[in-house]
């Protein structure tokens, strides 16, 4: 058995729009965690985006670590973990499920218990509640799945976007669930209707490549946008000005703060420019689709 491991695992956006809780893309921004085993538990956290009040004990990477080795009746040697993160933290970017994937790998890798890619899909999407960060970070790339009631994950996947992403980082926090509380309990049989349309023509048009559909469809959420929008900064001028300057189309990343455009390849310098000098109290940041998901290297 290896001494010393790194794990990396992708963030990871969710929704693109009307896929609510179902379509995730894994980004090519990442959490790393450098394991080493020792005598003891410790955590070191590195730079910034990493958690700066946790113990070992409330630490979410061990708590999680832990319930997977018990769920496998296993018992998990000490280490010393090193992390380091590109996904600040209640952004809307895939930190925490980044953060639980790392903890199920691990899980695996101290447990030797052998998780399937499938294994992984149900325990990390059970946890969140819902399979849509958490698949994108195991597999990267595109995700589109569901989870039935006994937390079975399926998941169509697609690896490669032809398309880079942008994302607006306001320097405020948005917990999920404060974002989920503006949510309504209900909704009219004609309006869940054409939100289910919208949706669907999002996963037709991601599957098909079709960017300008795409675009057109991450701007038509009925599900949640409409509720959460006046909770983040520059909603509606971010979204405008993102498409007079060429985006195919620009939505909420998850429960937000943060929005992400979708745009062609060519304008990424360009437009990342021209959106920070417009947004100056946003963090713009360029990215891509990340090519694979996560990843366990031993040394």
């Amino acid at each position: 058995m290896s001494k010393k491991w790194q794990i990396k695992v992708p963030g990871s956006t969710a929704n693109l729009g009307p896929g609510f809780d179902s379509i995730g893309l894994g980004l090519s921004l990442y959490l790393t965690l450098d394991v080493t085993l020792q005598d003891e538990w410790e955590f070191m956290h590195i730079g910034d985006n990493v958690p700066s009040d946790t113990t070992v004990d409330t630490h979410l990477i061990y708590t999680i670590a832990q319930q997977v080795a018990q769920q496998y009746n296993t018992t998990l040697p000490p280490c010393k973990v090193e992390m380091t993160s590109e996904l600040p933290l209640a952004r809307g970017i895939g930190s925490s499920a980044a953060a639980i994937v790392g903890a199920i790998e691990l899980a695996n890798i101290l447990g030797d218990l052998k998780l399937s890619q499938q294994d992984k899909l149900n325990i990390s999407s059970q946890i969140e509640g819902h399979p849509d960060n958490a698949t994108a970070s195991v597999l990267g790339g595109l995700t589109i799945s569901s989870m039935d009631e006994a937390g079975i994950v399926d998941t169509l996947h697609i690896q490669e976007m032809d398309a880079a992403f942008v994302v607006f980082i306001p320097n405020i926090e948005l917990k999920t669930a404060a974002s989920r509380g503006v949510l309504p309990e209900h909704l009219k049989r004609s309006y869940a209707v054409r939100a289910s349309a919208n949706a669907n023509m999002l996963a037709a048009s991601l599957i098909a490549k079709d960017y300008e559909r795409i675009g057109r469809y991450m701007e038509a959420d009925l599900f949640h946008e409409p509720f959460r929008a006046n909770l983040i900064p520059a909603y509606k001028e971010i979204r405008e000005a993102a498409k007079k300057a060429g985006a195919y189309g620009t939505a909420l990343s998850g429960a937000g703060p943060t929005l992400i455009s979708m745009i062609p390849l060519a304008l990424s310098e360009q437009f990342t420019s021209s959106m920070q000098q417009q947004f100056p109290e946003h963090q713009v940041v360029v990215t891509t689709a990340s090519p694979s998901g996560s990843t366990v290297t031993a040394y």
